[in-house]
């Protein structure tokens, strides 16, 4: 797998001029409406902190699309910036609504608030677009990588390419067909001088996990598996809350451990994932009913071990099962690993085949599907009987 097929185009990719409110001014209060964004002025990323980076996509996103016209590139980038409507792909809309939500919304419960307001006008844009008026929004793409991002009003533009962590809270209104599940950035430093002669052996702990156990929804299994595998002989389950002591803890522990466990947080996928794979620990994904990042390309299997929810509350099943990988299958893991993990960066300017670009390449894999449903939507004169 890698890049496009050699000499074929970038996905052509309008983006919206949108007020700075929807999309910097959340990052710097400079930035004001009508402020004249370019790759000169715009901001580096400048928050570590939890939720914030952990659903940052947007930023990337709108940040991979700023290279000016002139400036030198080392590689073709999977989507570049047209200027003309009428010659794009597809439609981007740059508003930072996880930003939003994290910024703006205290209680689950308040009404009226600064995020839901920015979702109406948003809404409302959109709707008066000729653009979206001629694809009901189909050939448009939209970042919801919060769970709570958009929460109001996404039912409004669920026509659109949705950006997700995963389908935890959107089921009902997203499908894989559509959307683009992408990965969260990841919170510990990425482990570049992995290069010990006997990775197998230097990793003492065979299993780790470090993170908050008292989840809802789904998470919820965090604290059984807390409750089963605490105190294991070769296993590391510790509570623990986001921090950046907590951070560079769980990036030694990680590099120490053969395994790293992934259970599902209040929503099927977590950080966790893409944290062990910066960090070499294979994966232990514990989630029914997760989708992963890239899967079109990236065979998980081949790098990652999964446990049915039933499976890892069994007592001792999965610590048995981890004991019975072999030095030569955990070290082809952990190999592969390596190989793979520059897909899960986020950077700017971007890098071949990083993060941004392979979202952007799993963007341009719905746009055929997307153009069918325009021209067919165009011509039919009965609603569609499928």
């Amino acid at each position: 797998f890698g890049a496009s097929a050699p000499g074929s185009s970038p996905l052509r990719v309008y983006m919206y001029d949108l007020p700075a409110r929807f999309n910097l001014g959340l990052m710097d209060p400079s930035f004001r409406d009508g402020t004249r964004v370019s790759a000169a002025n715009f901001p580096a990323w400048r928050w570590n902190d939890g939720l914030r980076r952990q659903h940052s996509v947007e930023y990337w996103m709108m940040a991979s699309l700023m290279n000016d016209d002139d400036s030198p590139e080392e590689f073709t980038p999977e989507a570049v910036r047209v200027w003309d409507p009428n010659s794009a792909d597809v439609f981007f809309v740059p508003f930072f609504a996880s930003l939003s939500f994290n910024l703006y919304v205290r209680n689950m419960t308040e009404v009226d608030t600064i995020d839901e307001q920015l979702q109406v006008e948003i809404v409302n844009f959109l709707r008066s677009s000729k653009y979206w008026k001629r694809s009901q929004g189909r050939d448009h793409v939209i970042a919801v990588h919060h769970p709570n991002a958009f929460r109001h009003h996404r039912g409004s533009v669920n026509a659109s390419i949705f950006i997700v962590a995963d389908f935890g809270r959107i089921m009902k209104i997203s499908r894989l067909s559509k959307d683009v599940v992408a990965p969260y950035p990841h919170m510990v430093e990425s482990y570049l001088n992995d290069a010990v002669d006997d990775p197998y052996e230097s990793r003492k702990t065979l299993l780790f996990f470090r993170g908050r156990t008292r989840r809802k929804d789904e998470g919820k299994i965090r604290t059984r598996l807390h409750k089963l595998l605490h105190g294991t002989e070769g296993v590391i389950y510790d509570e623990a809350y986001a921090s950046e002591e907590g951070f560079r803890t769980s990036t030694e522990q990680m590099r120490a451990s053969k395994f790293c466990l992934h259970p599902a947080g209040d929503t099927p996928s977590s950080c966790r994932l893409f944290d062990a794979i910066v960090s070499h620990c294979v994966p232990v994904i514990v989630s029914d009913k997760i989708e992963l990042p890239f899967e079109s390309e990236l065979d998980y299997k081949e790098f990652s071990i999964f446990f049915s929810d039933e499976e890892a509350l069994t007592p001792g099943y999965m610590v048995s099962e981890l004991r019975k990988v072999s030095k030569q299958e955990w070290t082809k893991m952990w190999s592969k690993l390596r190989s793979v993990a520059h897909h899960f960066e986020f950077q700017y300017p971007t890098k071949k085949d990083d993060a941004v670009n392979m979202i952007w390449r799993q963007v341009r894999q719905k746009v055929p599907t997307v153009k069918l449903a325009i021209h067919r939507s165009r011509r039919l004169k009965i609603p569609d009987w499928w």
